[in-house]
């Protein structure tokens, strides 16, 4: 579909297991994630907004298709990791997005994970069951 020749704009993006491997090509807004649509691969409304939230903060909607290899994670984690890598291309586009899109809170690396499970519990913080007789 897009030959490396092309000339894009690149960015990785993170969230929570998710790797996103995000290119910008200047175009009109379409939107290919792991080689599908972004209406065959999200079915939420609220996971396509999130990842056309950068756009909106640099006032960008339209100018570029997007083209994403994401691994990893759920498809919450997924949408994230494409918003913080589409973020960063962004950046390498112009510059002068980052105080908007740094405003908007989408180059922070969201830290956080999932809690490891300790011994004694059965989950991370859930104990077993306690009785008193």
């Amino acid at each position: 579909m897009y030959q490396s020749a092309k000339p894009y704009f690149y960015g990785t993006g993170r969230r929570k297991k998710s790797v996103a491997r995000v290119r910008l090509y200047p175009g009109t807004g379409n939107i290919t994630i792991n080689g599908k649509d972004i209406d065959q691969y999200f079915g939420l409304e609220t996971l396509k907004l999130i990842v056309n939230q950068p756009f909106g903060v640099t006032e960008t909607t339209g100018k570029f298709d997007i083209v994403a290899n994401v691994v990893g994670g759920g498809i919450s984690g997924q949408a994230g990791a494409i918003r913080h890598g589409v973020a960063r291309a962004l950046l390498t586009v112009d510059e002068t997005f980052r105080s908007a899109l740094k405003k908007a809170g989408f180059l922070t690396r969201d830290p956080r994970m999932k809690e490891r499970k300790k011994y004694g519990l059965k989950a991370a913080r859930r104990a077993p069951q306690f009785s008193k007789r």
